[in-house]
């Protein structure tokens, strides 16, 4: 299997939970644990990646420094490449003091560090010259990234016969599409989540916001939806799937370990329906443990949890209940699987996020 391309920010988690409240200025606040974790996008969807057991390079940049070594050395430790990771002489690694809520929600206090040093000419092509998949993971945290270059890097990317994938975070800057604008025509997926996506297109309905995304040249737009699932829609199919049925603990990295599952459905194969089981699944695991990548298991232990905890088991029943009594006529089954696929869209759509 051709290795995955995780390019992006590269960020230091230091993690307290819980956090139920916070100190007036001069007092102390106790927590039960704070640890230190791999974060940022590209850093938790390749180190996810990596643990389901899938060949991925990190491509991204670090300081000197002591968090530095920390994330090459846990990167390196689960079998990501990390020749493509740059280090700043200037700058420190990003860094974010993450705290986590009693109910898994999340604060967060960050310095953007030597992301804001990455620039186009810090990606080695040589170093991820042979990926099937170039994704592009924590947009509006790379400044020297914004708008065009971003643009340019992902048409490279498709030049050499790459698919594309991009994963937003939140503009604190409030400029979303005119940043993100020249880079949509040339992204073969786009993984934001609701938020996000609602900030970027103006619209609040899930579809109307896939559509806009569509308008705009993205091959298929994946809405990430927490605890109602995702909303996927490209320009011949369109579905809503419900989430896993799991604890949550710490929903700390939940969205880049769902794009890690999306990403590892596309570089196999996958329709987009499986795709976003195993999305979901990969989310769901990452939201049952501390951490951002804590909860990842194995490919075959992840398959085996979503066959037991993510829905979509009326599509599959009948899938196989009609291709069974119609002689295993798969166009058949997959008639049905489109037929319950629009009910769900049309489920999501009437129930908005109230689902």
């Amino acid at each position: 299997m051709r290795p995955i391309a995780s390019v992006g920010i590269l960020v230091a988690d230091v993690v307290a939970k819980p956090v139920s409240h916070y100190p007036e200025r001069g007092v102390c606040a106790h927590v039960e644990r704070m640890e230190l974790h791999v974060g940022g996008c590209a850093s938790n969807t390749g180190l996810a990646l990596a643990k389901l057991g899938l060949p991925v390079r990190i491509v991204g940049k670090v300081g000197r420094d002591p968090f530095g070594d920390f994330l090459l050395a846990e990167l390196s430790r689960y079998g990501a490449d990390t020749r493509g990771v740059r280090r700043s002489d200037t700058a420190g690694t990003s860094s974010t003091m993450v705290m986590v809520h009693p109910d898994g929600e999340r604060s967060f206090i960050h310095s953007r560090g030597a992301n804001a040093e990455f620039t186009p000419d810090d990606i080695d092509w040589s170093v991820i010259g042979d990926c099937a998949v170039f994704h592009l993971a924590g947009v509006y945290l790379m400044p020297q990234m914004d708008g065009e270059p971003a643009a340019r890097v992902l048409q490279e990317a498709k030049r050499r016969g790459m698919t594309t994938c991009l994963d937003t975070t939140w503009d604190a800057s409030g400029q979303w599409m005119r940043l993100l604008q020249p880079c949509l025509p040339h992204l073969d997926y786009i993984t934001p989540n609701y938020g996000e996506a609602s900030m970027l297109t103006g619209e609040t309905d899930p579809e109307r916001i896939a559509d806009r995304l569509l308008a705009e040249g993205v091959g298929t737009a994946v809405i990430k939806m927490d605890a109602q699932g995702c909303f996927v829609k490209n320009r011949e199919v369109a579905f809503h799937l419900p989430a896993c049925s799991v604890e949550v603990v710490d929903m700390l990295g939940a969205g880049d370990c769902f794009t890690a599952g999306w990403l590892a459905g596309v570089s196999m194969g996958w329709d987009l329906r499986r795709t976003a089981r195993l999305a979901n699944a990969v989310g769901a695991l990452c939201v049952s443990a501390l951490g951002a990548t804590t909860g990842v298991r194995p490919l075959d232990e992840t398959l085996q949890f979503m066959e037991r905890q993510c829905p979509d088991r009326l599509a599959d029943f009948l899938g196989d209940y009609v291709g069974s009594v119609r002689g295993s006529d798969e166009p058949v089954a997959e008639q049905a699987e489109a037929i319950i696929g629009e009910i769900l869209a049309e489920k999501a759509r009437a129930e908005g996020l109230d689902v």
